[in-house]
């Protein structure tokens, strides 16, 4: 295994810089463990190590990585898409696992921007008959 190896992964506005090493299986994200950034959201920490799971590196790599933007949720899909991508630079054979899942995949939806006329970015101003 390479020294170290880096991924970015994005969603939203959310960004996650992932530094991949190999290692115990330790997850540090913004200087905390996983457990206590995510604290008792377990559904979330799930789509967090999904990448791993289906790796089957759990216990195998070190995770050190760095959220910015968004909220807890985009940062954690963020997360995901970046230990995705180091996992694929990482082997060729995890490629092949991970894209079947859609893990590889970077979720482009954004929010809309405001069009001028308009409450939000669709949403237009009620109608008064009179």
């Amino acid at each position: 295994m390479a020294s170290t190896t880096y991924a970015t992964g994005k969603r939203k506005s959310a960004v996650a810089k992932v530094w991949l090493k190999a290692g115990s299986g330790k997850i540090i994200v913004n200087g905390m463990d996983l457990n206590t950034w995510l604290g008792g959201h377990e559904a979330i920490k799930l789509k967090v190590v999904q990448p791993l799971l289906v790796t089957k590196q759990e216990s195998l790599v070190d995770i050190k990585a760095v959220t910015l933007g968004g909220g807890y949720s985009a940062q954690a899909e963020a997360l995901r898409h970046g230990i995705s991508r180091a996992l694929a630079a990482l082997d060729l054979q995890f490629r092949k696992a991970l894209k079947p899942e859609g893990l590889l995949t970077r979720d482009s939806r954004t929010v809309e921007r405001k069009k001028y006329g308009r409450r939000k970015a669709r949403r237009s101003p009620q109608f008064s008959k009179r």
